[in-house]
């Protein structure tokens, strides 16, 4: 675990120091982040080998478990931030009493959000345009997912609250074995029984043969039994956060913490909803185009994602660092800690862009062995990489923008970018030039994004809210 004890008690940190942090943090929370998306890259290879038909069912309902999904994640931040801040103030006291709150509000919220799902379900698949072969199969691995939010939501806040004091570790091991874990779930669950032969020896391989039901049925087993790890291990654990032997204390929500937690968490979940829905209306935009473009458009995303995650997970480090720098007052640190952290996720993210367009052929036929499906997602692939350099900067500032609490002008400016710019060029482009006009418009309106965020983070006018 990073050691954040200069920063708390107002040391001088030189910039090799200010390095090491930063390595310290983002180096596990890039691997987190790599094995979660990994998690969707194993579902989407095991499903492609079903066919079409299953691969356009998962991709049909991506965009929107990812609105899900965000919404609760936004929710979490609003109470990891305000730990992060209580613990750069000294305050574990404060930091456990936000714990409590943090845990009620995210199960709440969870619940919401998991009844609304539900109840969707059954007609989601027809609005998002998919046709009458794969709908039946798209609500179900739906409906899956979406009745396991609480679980999953005490899943993000845990992680949140463990980055927030610096371990990164422990979140990054516990992604690592929700990787195995379903790998495991999906191999038994997805096939039916079959008989492999392996090095000459012919095993009987057991299998469930749920199809598509079993990929959503294994991905959630090994996402609730990982978060009852996380849980476990936030308050029994973890140094001034857990709440075993510690003080007495009420899990009912206070005005104060949610006050602040609803400032910093709204304009994100809007934010995250403003996304998604335009993720939405992009699968919307795809639909038309046909099984083949939308099962290459998921498999596409779920590829291109292993790109960008590292960048969230550098992102998930600038929260923390400019966090707990906010939190003991220091400013110049902060603004040092941002630079430091765009910096990096620019690098990190430019290589990973050549990567993803040497690379695009071997990724597609992992997730399928589908000819036209695989050439038309090599192809999308390579438009995207040259926008990750200035993606990198748009996610790390955002991530140090959050630190601070400063979260409605981001969240405005991606609302701003993605449905002033991304929708109305993937709209004109996509009826003449198919998928590859969809992700040229996706590329163009990265790199603007990125471009305005960078902008900001050099003008400092962030900065007031720091002093």
């Amino acid at each position: 675990m990073a050691d954040l004890s200069p920063i708390q008690n107002g040391e001088p940190i030189k910039l090799r120091r200010q390095i090491s942090l930063t390595a310290q943090l983002a180096v596990p929370a890039i691997l987190a982040q790599l094995s979660s998306i990994l998690m969707q890259y194993i579902d989407a290879s095991m499903v492609g080998r079903l066919g079409a038909d299953g691969a356009a069912s998962v991709g049909l309902m991506s965009s929107s478990l990812w609105l899900f999904w965000g919404i609760c994640s936004a929710v979490t931040t609003g109470f990891s931030v305000q730990v992060a801040h209580r613990l750069g103030g000294k305050a574990p006291f404060e930091a456990r009493k936000v714990v409590r709150q943090g845990i009620t509000s995210v199960l709440v919220v969870g619940a919401i959000m998991a009844a609304i799902g539900l109840a969707i379900s059954g007609s989601l698949p027809g609005w998002l345009g998919g046709n009458e072969e794969i709908r039946p199969a798209a609500s179900i691995y739906f409906a899956v997912f979406v009745a396991a939010l609480p679980i999953l939501s005490l899943n993000y806040l845990a992680g949140g609250v463990l980055r927030a004091a610096g371990n990164m570790k422990v979140p990054s091991l516990l992604n690592v074995g929700m990787c195995v874990l379903d790998i495991a779930f999906n191999w038994f669950l997805i096939f039916p029984t079959r008989t492999l032969d392996i090095f000459g020896q012919e095993i009987v391989m057991p299998g469930a043969g749920l199809g598509v039901f079993g990929a959503a049925l294994g991905t959630v087993c090994a996402e609730v039994v990982i978060a009852c790890a996380m849980m476990w291990y936030m308050l029994t654990r973890q140094k001034d956060i857990r709440l075993k032997g510690a003080e007495r204390g009420s899990f009912k929500p206070t005005r104060q913490v949610l006050r602040r937690a609803v400032k910093i968490s709204v304009p994100m979940t809007l934010e995250h909803a403003i996304f998604c829905g335009a993720q939405v209306m992009i699968t919307v935009i795809v639909a038309p185009l046909g099984v083949v473009a939308i099962a290459a458009n998921a498999f596409a995303v779920t590829a291109e994602s292993l790109c960008y995650m590292p960048g969230f997970g550098i992102g998930d480090a600038a929260t923390t660092l400019v966090g707990q720098s906010f939190g003991a007052g220091r400013r110049e640190l902060v603004v040092r800690f941002c630079h430091l952290t765009v910096g990096l996720g620019i690098v990190v993210m430019s290589f990973m862009g050549v990567i993803l367009y040497w690379c695009a052929p071997v990724m597609m036929d992992i997730m399928t062995d589908v000819p036209p499906i695989n050439a038309l997602g090599v192809e999308v692939l390579r438009i995207e990489a040259w926008a990750e350099p200035l993606y990198a900067a748009s996610i790390v500032a955002y991530g140090a923008f959050v630190g601070v609490g400063d979260t409605m002008l981001p969240a405005i400016m991606n609302f701003g970018s993605i449905w002033a710019v991304r929708i109305p060029l993937a709209a004109l482009m996509a009826p003449t030039m198919g998928l590859r006009g969809v992700w040229i418009a996706m590329a163009i309106e990265l790199s603007f994004r990125g471009a305005i965020f960078l902008w900001r983070m050099f003008s400092r006018r962030w900065l007031p809210k720091v002093s």
